[in-house]
């Protein structure tokens, strides 16, 4: 099991392409700067968001979320010129995987898909990352607060 976790982490260490790295649509940061649940700890990492499965377990519901990026498409997200919201993923700023805040409107915001899927992949870099030791819990969260293009 333990050469499976490294495996992946290699796998996901490996840096994205120079594309990637500048493509990333990154929130409005006054109106979501992100948000953390306070029941996920570093020191209980390994009975929360290291478990399978754990991100089902708090992900809200999609009528929740999809009211929230239909608002926020029509009113602080209208930069994107578009309320099409087959384009946008609500997506959590710090992730599930990373004990982001599930319900907090100041943790979520309507992501573009593009960027989401590549999000998604950083996303899984630093869950493996951190469930292996190899990086703080604060650590990953940072990436997603701040500007993750300068990790990728």
């Amino acid at each position: 099991m333990k050469r499976k976790v490294i495996a992946a982490i290699a796998i996901f260490m490996l840096p994205l392409s120079a594309q990637a790295a500048t493509t990333y649509t990154l929130p409005i940061k006054s109106i979501t700067p992100g948000a953390i649940d306070p029941a996920v700890t570093q020191s209980n990492i390994a009975s929360t968001i290291c478990v399978v499965g754990y991100t089902k377990t708090v992900r809200p519901p999609a009528t929740y979320t999809n009211s929230l990026k239909y608002a926020q498409l029509r009113g602080s997200y209208s930069r994107y010129g578009s309320t099409d919201n087959s384009l946008f993923e609500e997506d959590h700023l710090i992730p599930l995987a990373l004990g982001g805040a599930p319900r907090d409107p100041k943790n979520l915001w309507p992501e573009p898909w593009t960027s989401a899927r590549k999000k998604d992949t950083l996303e899984l870099k630093m869950h493996l990352m951190v469930c292996a030791g190899s990086i703080t819990l604060a650590k990953a969260r940072a990436i997603f607060a701040t500007d993750r293009k300068s990790v990728v």
